[in-house]
Formats: structure tokens, sequence, C-alpha cells
């Protein structure tokens, strides 16, 4: 479960080096809305048409299996700054790991972010 709290907190503060450390090699990335990416500069490039800034605030980590094989699911919300310059906050998100040998090998995303952005630009 460290590691993946951890590899979070370095691709929010884009430290993509360190947090490719404990990527294995053909990891998979994927979002909402089935975008996938190779790489962290990938995923990193097509956040920044979605928000400016963005942090996990995370209240709970679900870890299964043991060993060398566990996926761990963290949750809790989203807050951050829109292209526009506006915080938000309260944004539901869930992101499921696999980790082999303690090396992330699929990192799979879902959250309420475009449905709030969506909620924003009707008020």
């Amino acid at each position: 479960m460290e590691i993946v709290r951890i590899y979070l907190r370095l691709v929010e503060e884009r430290h993509l080096e360190e947090a490719r450390r404990h990527l294995a090699p053909e990891a998979e990335i994927t979002f909402p809305g089935g975008r996938r990416f190779d790489d962290l500069d990938a995923q990193v490039a097509a956040a920044a048409g979605r928000y400016r800034a963005i942090r996990k605030v995370f209240e709970g980590f679900d870890v299964i299996g043991a060993a060398e094989s566990i996926v761990v699911y963290a949750f809790g919300e989203l807050e951050g700054e829109d292209l526009a310059g506006r915080p938000f906050a309260g944004v539901r998100f869930i992101d499921r790991f696999e980790l082999v040998d303690g090396r992330i090998t699929s990192h799979r995303v879902w959250n309420d972010l475009a449905e709030a952005m969506r909620e924003r630009s009707s008020e």
C-alpha cells in the first residue's frame, strides 16, 4: 500500500522520474473514458487540458493478496484547480493497482471529475 501512496504523490508533484521507479516496464495505465497511457509523460500531457492542479485526499486503501502479487484500491476525493483557476473539491475517485514483486503493473482510474466539471460549467 505504501508504494501506491508514494507513487501517487510523486506523480502529483510531477517527480515523474522517481515515480517511474515504481512502475513495471510494461505497466498499463487506464483513465476514465478508456484512455490508455504507455508512460507518465503522456498521462501528464493529457491532464494539462483538463485541470491546472489536482490532489488526491485519501479516505482509505484496501489491499488484497500477499507476498509477490497484490491488488490495492485507493479511494477518496479529488481537489484542485480547474483550467479557469477555480478551486474544486469533493470529487470521488477510486484507483485500482496491481503490483507484482513490489512494482505497479496496472493502474486503473475511475472518478467523477468529468461530471463535476460539467456541472460547474452549467452554473
